[in-house]
């Protein structure tokens, strides 16, 4: 993480050092770019200018594209929605449970399977919540520099700083660079999190967009150290409320010198030609759009869990092989070819695709002498064949996708996804939407070591089949949706943190509205969840109802309304249920029947923004100090005490 932290603010200064001082014209009338953007500082004119824009600059033109080529715009506003993103993941969590010390991982209230991925992973799931998928990067397009900086406090000891700088060279050529680090110690001994996510994306397209080319590069580290809990003892002691520790560093763990590392790395680009545009006279009508395109990624991940003493009587008996590697990696490198056209005789946009996919997990020997494994590594090859299909009637969008691997070996898959949307201006949008998967688990539940003699495994599972219908609301009334899903060989952790298989199928019900209501200065934001697991809720748990409640005070402060300010309360709470228990050498949850977990919380938080700059200020769990000591995020983990933490989002536009 140091390295990577390094080498950015080393790019970030020295770009900076000759982009900031860019001159940037007015319009016509005199008046600057920063100013319609919002009060933003004007520049010194006096250099030369570099950066020369035609007619007015919006705050449109600072574009935000996702990977599926969704449009945004660089927002500088301050809302109850950024307010839930504030946090480490950069997003709501309100089906996530956060343990004490940002940056840890997270345990599941509620599941969303709607956008089940097409490969398996390398599991150890618990470590993998801030980890950024292709899907999660974004790919920009402005007409001068830009630079975001979020910035927050840790706990204890520590903080938390999300850059990004992107830039134009030209209207066709545009890089980005950012990294999102984190170190913080934490309440509770062992409890130290430092991180890193480095970014760096480019696109180009040439004049005539004949050729387009964009892609990224990733590296991605999370150290955890890891305690294992409280001991029995020191739990009572938080129960009871001891005055004699207070200081939470005081309470005695379960693990002293135990830590886990996951590491990653990540290339990825996609380019297409144009053979037949829409001003090609050939064909115009029935056959437009010809490209050919080119997609390729290989992704590496690793996990190591280390620990200098071994824990009977944590883990159980040991055999060391005394390995001096003990890493299980991770290589998958996929390459997509595919063919798009668009034709009035399908109603819009089709691409046909091949995928050549091939995959290695595993470790270099084995680890345990007592362990009954002849495998050390899996791997593969398998070729793939889909398509997708977009389509716009009126006011409906018709989505679909599909692919299918054939064989039997280990990527052998089926994937279809399909969506119908109807979205009338602003006022109203109803999306419905079926997803059919069929997946090999995650690699660690197929293969894993340790020196632990339980937890070294092979097995031959089946594919995961996932069936689920959704739909999906938002209104100016209601905000709601519905899930329901169906599972087949769901794979899990079972008490004694041993990979299991379910045989019979779950059943999943999820449903959750919102809805705000406003007067004067005043709003009450409401978010509810109901869940049930009519079948297999014996292995898959959730709470009945969440709810987050929100109630706040927006106003604008001071002569000439410089200032706007979120002043709330927002309260949580999730019902009583054998929520799953943390596995640290694991790195994933696992059921546990002797302990229900579920509390209410209540956080304050004071909000602002001055010109682009907004600025937070959080008390987290303000009634811990005369409510019952019964919030946990798994058993022998509690959540955390009263802690005020501040931070500032602040955007330049150069």
């Amino acid at each position: 993480m140091k390295n990577n932290l390094f080498i950015f603010f080393v790019v970030f200064f020295v770009c900076s050092n000759q982009l900031f001082s860019q001159r940037i014209s007015s319009d016509g009338g005199g008046t600057t770019r920063g100013e319609r953007l919002g009060g933003i500082d004007t520049l010194n004119t006096s250099k030369t200018t570099k950066v020369i824009l035609s007619g007015k600059t919006k705050y449109t033109d600072y574009k935000i594209f996702s990977h599926f080529r969704d449009t945004a715009y660089i927002d500088t506003t301050l809302t109850l929605k950024k307010h839930y993103k504030y946090n480490f993941l950069r997003k709501d969590n309100f089906e996530l449970l956060q343990f004490h010390n940002q940056g840890q991982t997270y345990n599941n209230l509620g599941y969303g399977f709607d956008n089940v991925s097409r490969l398996p992973d390398i599991g150890f799931s618990a470590k993998q919540f801030p980890y950024l998928n292709v899907e999660d990067i974004k790919y920009y397009e402005v007409p001068t520099p830009t630079s975001e900086i979020t910035y927050k406090t840790g706990l204890q000891q520590g903080q938390f700083v999300d850059a990004i700088f992107t830039l134009n060279f030209s209207r066709r050529l545009n890089v980005s660079l950012a990294y999102k680090g984190l170190r913080s110690l934490g309440a509770y001994r062992r409890s130290l999190v430092s991180s890193g996510n480095f970014r760096s994306t480019f696109g180009y397209r040439t004049k005539e967009n004949q050729y387009e080319i964009r892609g990224h590069i990733t590296t991605q580290d999370f150290f955890h150290e890891e305690n294992g809990g409280l001991t029995s003892s020191a739990l009572q002691s938080f129960i009871d409320e001891d005055p004699n520790f207070n200081q939470r560093s005081r309470l005695d763990v379960n693990l002293n010198d135990a830590e886990n590392q996951f590491n990653s790395s990540r290339l990825y680009f996609e380019h297409s030609f144009k053979l037949l545009s829409s001003k090609d006279s050939v064909s115009k009508k029935d056959f437009t759009n010809l490209k050919v395109g080119h997609v390729f990624i290989t992704e590496n991940k690793s996990y190591n869990f280390s620990q200098s003493t071994l824990t009977p009587s944590i883990f159980g008996n040991s055999s060391s092989t005394n390995a001096s590697n003990n890493d299980a990696t991770s290589t998958i490198t996929d390459n997509e070819f595919n063919l798009e056209f668009n034709s009035k005789y399908i109603l819009g946009k089709f691409k046909a695709k091949v995928h050549l996919t091939s995959y290695s997990y595993g470790y270099d020997t084995i680890l345990n002498s007592n362990a009954n494994i002849n495998t050390l590594k899996l791997r593969g090859n398998a070729i793939s064949f889909g398509g997708s299909w977009n389509a716009k009637i009126k006011n409906f969008k018709l989505n679909a996708n599909a692919n299918i691997t054939p064989g039997s070996g280990r990527l052998s898959s089926n994937f279809i996804k399909g969506e119908a949307i109807y979205e009338k201006d602003s006022v109203i949008k109803v999306k419905g939407s079926i997803l059919l998967s069929s997946k090999s688990p995650n690699f660690n539940a197929l293969l894993h070591q340790s020196r632990y003699d339980n937890y070294n495994w092979q097995n031959n599972f089946s594919n995961i089949n996932t069936r689920d219908l959704g739909f999906d609301l938002q209104s100016k009334w209601l905000n709601g949706s519905v899930n329901f899903t169906n599972i087949d060989n769901y794979t899990y952790f079972d008490e004694n943190s041993i990979a299991q298989q379910f045989t019979d199928q779950i059943t999943y019900l999820k449903v959750k509205v919102n809805r705000e209501f406003k007067f004067w200065k005043f709003a009450l934001d409401n978010t509810l969840m109901y869940q049930n697991v009519s079948n297999g809720s014996s292995i898959f748990r959730v709470p009945e109802f969440i709810t987050r409640n929100t109630f706040y005070y927006v106003d604008e402060w001071f002569k000439g309304k410089p200032m706007l300010v979120n002043i709330g309360f927002t309260f949580r709470y999730f019902t009583a249920y054998n929520m799953n228990a943390y596995n640290p050498l694991l790195a994933e949850f696992h059921l546990q029947n002797s302990e229900e977990i579920g509390f209410p919380t209540v956080d304050f938080f004071f909000n602002a923004r001055v010109r682009r700059t907004r600025l937070y200020l959080q008390i987290d769990n303000v009634t811990s100090g005369f409510t019952s000591k019964n919030y946990f995020t798994a058993p022998n983990y509690p959540f955390r005490d009263f802690t005020i933490r501040f931070g500032v989002v602040w955007n330049w536009f150069i």
